[in-house]
């Protein structure tokens, strides 16, 4: 009797034990981690154009200062959502918003939290020369805390450090081997490998879809010197003036990416999008052509190179009126 007690008691204890004992939750790093732009594209359907308002209306005007958002579908209407959307006109960051991620590339890049900041009306976010000789390419990230699914758009006026660099605008939500991602733009106005001759005026936008580690990817750039003869920013590179990016997550596969108030690019995603995503901005580098080649170590003292701007973001869910 006192035998059985014993062994229904030790079974007891170990039965609470492992029960008892913490998952092993990935580090904030890996949470968020993205894979490098070298998978192979996902061949989806094409993307045939939709019989909405906005494209049976040829008379429709765009604003070239992408502050309006698309034309919403018949019987709905945008709801500015404040969370994700700042004129940073404040003196510090407004972290009732937005954090600062700081997980890493890989090399050269060292994320540091004094790399970015907001001041004279932009959020900035700026590459620098390290110490460190492996991790030498200093900068920083700025990402929400409020999260976002489809429909949506979210657009925000930026200005490009011009280094050899992407400055990214883009959603993203998992880990590195699980996650949806929307990159609205990385963009590198001073490729320094002699292989990307359009990177100055490309707008890399594209989409990852990654489930246990099997990636779902598809591009849907645009050249911005193939928007309209009326608007201004016709084929300005992108360090030269701020253009507005925006992208308009329409369902759970159908992403359509706007440049300078205009229609620039779209992807279809081979699956389904299920998570909520995360708005984030950040400046990095590899020694990649596909990235456009490293960083030049001289830019990065250059406080008229190395320093990428973000003037404002805007961001709407469609509701029903």
């Amino acid at each position: 009797m006192n035998f059985s007690k014993l062994v229904v008691i030790s079974v007891c204890l170990l039965s609470f034990a492992c029960k008892s004992e913490p998952e092993q939750e990935p580090a904030v790093e890996q949470m968020e981690q993205k894979l490098p732009n070298e998978e192979e594209l996902t061949p989806t359907e094409v993307v045939e154009e939709e019989d909405t308002d906005e494209n049976a209306n040829s008379d429709i005007v765009y604003d070239f200062t992408g502050k309006t958002p698309p034309q919403a579908p018949e019987g709905m209407e945008w709801n500015r959502i404040d969370e994700l959307s700042d004129e940073f006109e404040d003196a510090d960051l407004n972290t009732s918003k937005w954090t600062k991620s700081l997980w890493n590339y890989g090399v050269p890049v060292q994320m540091v939290e004094e790399n970015s900041g907001v001041a004279d009306g932009n959020l900035w976010i700026k590459a620098t020369l390290g110490n460190d000789s492996e991790r030498w390419f200093e900068s920083s990230r700025v990402m929400s805390i409020a999260d976002v699914n489809y429909p949506m758009f979210t657009v925000s006026r930026i200005k490009n450090a011009h280094i050899s660099a992407y400055n990214t605008f883009w959603l993203n939500n998992g880990n590195i081997s699980n996650r949806n991602e929307i990159d609205v733009i990385e963009n590198n106005s001073n490729p320094s490998c002699d292989c990307q001759p359009d990177f100055p005026w490309q707008m890399n936008a594209q989409y990852f879809h990654v489930i246990d580690d099997e990636t779902k990817r598809n591009k849907g750039n645009f050249d911005n010197r193939e928007l309209s003869d009326e608007n201004p920013l016709k084929g300005v590179p992108w360090n030269e003036d701020y253009h507005t990016f925006g992208v308009w997550w329409k369902d759970a596969t159908h992403i359509q990416f706007y440049l300078d108030g205009e229609p620039a690019g779209n992807v279809v995603s081979a699956r389904e999008f299920t998570r909520n995503l995360n708005i984030i901005w950040d400046l990095w580098t590899v020694d990649a052509d596909w990235l456009g080649g490293l960083a030049q170590k001289e830019h990065l003292s250059d406080s008229t190179l190395n320093t990428m701007k973000i003037d404002w973001i805007h961001t709407y869910k469609l509701v029903d009126k």
